[in-house]
């Protein structure tokens, strides 16, 4: 048994002590994938994947997601919190602040590259439907997560409606106008695929996300490089400590959603 975190573009050596991890390259059926192992103490192993690479370097339609969570898979993974800096859709909202997803708006079932986001490429035996019954996002997973704020001192966390946009572009105002029409309240580029396929490798997931900037058509306060950059560290000084938590202290859950496969008899 295992748990993992995914960090994205926020993370920087404050969130993880990324110099003691130890990379662990896996081989899987998608190709090989490279996992660190988190020197923390507890009985069973923690991971960290680096959704961009370490250093950065991967655009999103660029990251092997299949490979990853086959790798993920590979370890006994049985708790994931997947992390993302992501652009906040509703003004209610305030930037620089935990947030968890309640639920994924992703409108066309498909990997930033076009294909199908799915683990089940080719038939072999175990494949089957997803059967979205408690929701993508593990009920027991995100309270463990809200404990784990709470402990460091953060009001309850507030769970918003996750919009996935494919990228790697930016959105147009109408993009965002529609998504926010739609009912998301944040979004970003990447988040929904790990989320997806953790679900059809029977992984109970969390997500946990920043707002690193408005992305409300007319709103004032556009950032240019250097601050993006300057709104990304202060993700990465709110990801950190929660991140750091759960590797210590998460515990695996049991899966609440279900596969249906037709071969299950043979």
């Amino acid at each position: 048994m295992s748990v993992a975190v995914i960090l994205g573009s926020a993370f920087d050596p404050r969130a993880v002590p990324v110099d003691e991890l130890l990379p662990v390259e896996l081989s899987t059926n998608f190709g090989s994938a490279t996992l660190h192992r988190w020197p923390g103490v507890r009985e069973d192993e923690a991971w960290v994947a680096f959704r961009h690479g370490l250093p950065h370097r991967l655009l999103p339609h660029q990251v092997d997601y299949r490979a990853q969570a086959a790798a993920l898979a590979a370890v006994g993974c049985e708790a994931l919190l997947v992390t993302s800096s992501v652009g906040v859709l509703d003004a209610a909202l305030p930037l620089d602040a935990p947030l968890l997803v309640s639920d994924l708006l992703m409108l066309d079932n498909r990997l930033p590259d076009g294909s199908p986001c799915t683990i089940f490429t080719e038939p072999r035996p175990g494949q089957g439907h997803l059967v979205i019954e408690e929701g993508l996002c593990s009920s027991a997973l995100c309270e463990q997560v809200e404990r784990l704020a709470e402990q460091r001192g953060w009001p309850r966390l507030e769970r918003v409606l996750f919009g996935f946009a494919m990228g790697p572009r930016t959105k147009t105002a109408a993009e965002n106008a529609l998504l926010a029409r739609l009912g998301a309240q944040v979004n970003s580029m990447t988040l929904a695929p790990e989320v997806v396929l953790a679900n059809e490798l029977e992984i109970p997931v969390a997500a946990l996300v920043v707002g690193h900037k408005y992305s409300i058509p007319g709103h004032a306060g556009r950032l240019d490089d250097q601050g993006t950059r300057r709104s990304l560290e202060k993700s990465a000084d709110v990801l950190g400590p929660l991140v750091r938590d759960f590797l210590a202290g998460a515990e695996p859950v049991p899966f609440a959603n279900r596969l249906h496969r037709f071969d299950r008899r043979a």
